[in-house]
């Protein structure tokens, strides 16, 4: 029995022995495929993304405001007649250019023309009265005064002879002192006649022909007065162009009634154009007077060049917007007053500025704005930043970017933190012929 026990042992011993070597060989073969296929797969696992990158630089960058607006002529002057009238003549249509001073139209104006002619005639008569009593002889009252002022002065001098006369035969002896005083008496008597007489005559000569010449020329005053009134009201029958410009705007018909008061044509000043935009007050603050800007007509493609000429002080109330006007050249009237427009302004430019190009930035999940940064070691990283201005396809970088740095602009879209990348150039477009 032992030895059956032993010989079945070592039977049942033999046939391990004898095929296990192999048997294990083929596990151990199967095992190392199977780390193989694991070790591919990994590496398949690993691809690396190719990208393109931009290195992060520091440059000018202009802070640039945009907003829509309205055209507008730099100058319109609505034509208002004083006096209202029928229409005589038009000598302008609309659309027509027309020069500052220009006659227009022509209103009724025969009882006008006739009541400037009445006026004239009583113009001219009033300068001949006063022609006539500047240069005219002196009037009697003055030369009686002369004649009697002369009497009074022929007089003084008889009495003064015999005062004298008297008095030098009372020296004599041989005449009353009684005489002499009398004669002293009546030579005072005359010379006082005598110098109320000549004070008589230069009142008259002085004050009362003046008075005489200053009524006349104060009818000459008058008249001209009249005259000019006159001759206003007549020409306020022609309608004229106060400004230089095109008409946009005829309100009646030849023969029909200009009221006072009420337009009659409208002209516009079209060579120079402004645009009135609102611009959020926050942008508003950054603007100046004379600022560099570009009006452009979306419809039309036409595009100027001008600038800032009114940033308004005061903040609309129902829009919380500031009106800002751009005046610009309008060279061969492209651009008509009344249609939109887009603005484009120039606030000022930042120097030294990190600037990155905006292909390059992505939205972040939780907000914001982020971009992926490739390192030395070729592993995306994704960085969340803070932006600045933006000026075209360039965009100021306030925080989380520094100058020489690499950020993804191709091949971004879907890259996770930490992947591995590989940096390819960029295309180079070929000159076209």
């Amino acid at each position: 029995m032992i030895r059956g026990l032993k010989s079945r042992k070592r039977g049942a011993e033999s046939p391990a022995q004898a095929g296990g070597l192999p048997h294990i060989a083929a596990l151990l073969l199967l095992a190392v495929a199977a780390a193989g296929c694991g070790k591919k797969e990994e590496k398949e696992a690993e691809a690396v993304a190719p990208v393109q990158t931009v290195e992060v630089r520091t440059e000018s960058i202009r802070r640039v405001i945009e907003a829509d607006g309205i055209l507008y002529p730099r100058n319109q002057a609505s034509v208002v007649p004083k006096i209202s009238a029928p229409v005589r003549t038009f000598y302008v249509n609309r659309g027509d250019h027309v020069r500052e001073g220009q006659l227009l139209a022509l209103l009724e104006n025969r009882d006008l023309a006739a009541a400037a002619q009445e006026s004239k005639g009583q113009y001219d008569q009033a300068e001949a009265n006063y022609r006539s009593t500047t240069a005219a002889a002196v009037p009697e009252q003055v030369v009686k005064a002369q004649t009697d002022a002369q009497a009074s002065k022929e007089a003084m001098d008889a009495a003064k002879k015999v005062y004298e006369s008297r008095q030098k035969l009372f020296q004599e002896g041989a005449l009353a002192r009684k005489l002499v005083d009398d004669a002293q008496v009546a030579y005072v008597q005359a010379r006082s006649q005598y110098q109320a007489a000549e004070q008589h005559l230069e009142a008259l000569q002085s004050v009362g022909k003046q008075e005489q010449i200053k009524s006349a020329a104060a009818q000459v005053d008058t008249a001209k007065a009249h005259h000019q009134g006159s001759e206003a009201q007549l020409s306020y029958s022609e309608i004229r162009s106060p400004i230089a410009g095109v008409i946009a705007e005829r309100g009646v018909y030849p023969g029909e009634m200009a009221n006072a008061g009420s337009p009659l044509l409208t002209v516009m000043d079209t060579t120079r154009v402004v645009a009135r935009a609102n611009v959020p007050q926050g942008q508003a603050g950054f603007l100046k007077v004379g600022a560099a800007a570009t009006v452009k007509q979306p419809d039309t493609g036409e595009e100027a060049v001008g600038k800032v000429t009114v940033v308004s002080p005061a903040v609309d109330a129902n829009s919380t917007t500031v009106q800002i006007w751009v005046e610009t050249a309008n060279p061969g009237e492209r651009l008509k007053p009344g249609v939109s427009v887009h603005v484009t302004m120039v606030a000022n430019t930042i120097k030294d500025a990190v600037v990155v190009p905006a292909v390059g930035l992505l939205a972040a999940e939780e907000g914001g704005t982020q971009v992926i940064v490739v390192g030395a070691d070729g592993v995306a990283h994704v960085r969340k930043i803070e932006t600045g201005v933006r000026d075209g396809d360039k965009v100021q970088v306030l925080s989380g970017l520094k100058p020489g740095e690499q950020v993804v602009t191709v091949g971004g879209l879907g890259l996770e933190d930490g992947a591995k990348v590989r940096v390819e150039k960029a295309p180079v477009e070929k000159e076209r012929s």
